[in-house]
């Protein structure tokens, strides 16, 4: 049975100063449980891959339903895929996209990963806000998003950008075998109908007013937007490239950042040790 999550989270947190010039490399990382996708800048979409590492003589998978479970794994996976593509001697900047739900544990295994990177510091962002960046949404009205992965599912309200409200379930596309379609929109649903319950506020309802936001490779599923949108009895808008969004998200941070050197809003983080 699909155990179905929730949480609460209070306002989003001010950034620190950012200790960063105009200048220098950054790569802006997404990385799922099926698929993890690199920008970098000045290049663009360099990676959209695999997750995956090879060890020995088999195939190893360290991410699995939205949770990092081999850290070295991931470190060698990303120095496999990303290692020969900047210039010697670069110290990027990177930011991470991160599950709404266990999150915090999901960013200290994934700065602990990166720094095979030798990064000069490292920001996160919520997955459902780099969607929302991604699509150009307005954030200062309540904000629904659904992003359909391979392997899960999350439900995220955000409010003036900041995340309210989240679910997910452990559910994907890459469950279709075994569920049907009709079964990811029910669950999804049933996240929504558990929000509408416990708000006490108007945000959701006028967030499903505005339209729910669809991500994820889910969004390109034309059974799951059929009978998503019968179940939500609401505007649904799928983001352009709904399977890239996240990390096209993290890369509109990633160049706040460097335009801006006092530091974007994002989640807290330390720059790297020297």
């Amino acid at each position: 049975m699909t155990v179905t999550q929730r949480s609460r989270a209070a306002a989003a947190t001010r950034h620190r100063p950012w200790p960063l010039g105009r200048q220098g490399w950054g790569i802006a990382l997404d990385m799922g449980s099926a698929r993890t996708r690199a920008w970098v800048a000045g290049r663009g979409l360099v990676l959209d891959v695999p997750t995956v590492t090879f060890p020995g003589s088999g195939a190893v998978y360290p991410i699995q339903r939205g949770t990092i479970i081999d850290t070295a794994g991931t470190a060698r996976m990303l120095d496999r895929l990303l290692g020969n593509r900047l210039p010697r001697f670069t110290r990027p900047l990177v930011v991470l996209t991160a599950p709404v739900l266990d999150g915090v544990a999901f960013r200290n295994e994934a700065r602990t990963a990166v720094e095979v990177l030798r990064p000069r510091g490292v920001l996160t962002i919520p997955s459902a806000r780099a969607v929302a960046l991604a699509a150009g949404a307005d954030l200062s009205r309540p904000l629904l998003v659904v992003d359909i992965g391979a392997h899960l599912t999350e439900v995220v309200l955000l409010s003036e950008g900041a995340v309210v409200d989240a679910r997910r379930t452990a559910l994907g596309t890459s469950d279709l075998d075994s569920a049907s379609p009709v079964q990811i929109c029910e669950a999804v649903a049933t996240m929504v109908t558990a929000m509408l319950r416990q708000d006490r506020t108007s945000l959701t309802v006028d967030a499903l007013r505005r339209g729910a936001l669809l991500a994820g490779g889910g969004a390109l599923r034309p059974e799951i937007t059929y009978h998503l949108t019968g179940r939500l009895h609401a505007p649904l808008k799928a983001v352009a490239a709904p399977h890239t969004a996240a990390v096209r998200g993290a890369a509109t941070l990633l160049r706040s950042a460097h335009d801006h050197p006092e530091g974007p809003a994002g989640e807290p983080s330390e720059p790297a040790a020297p």
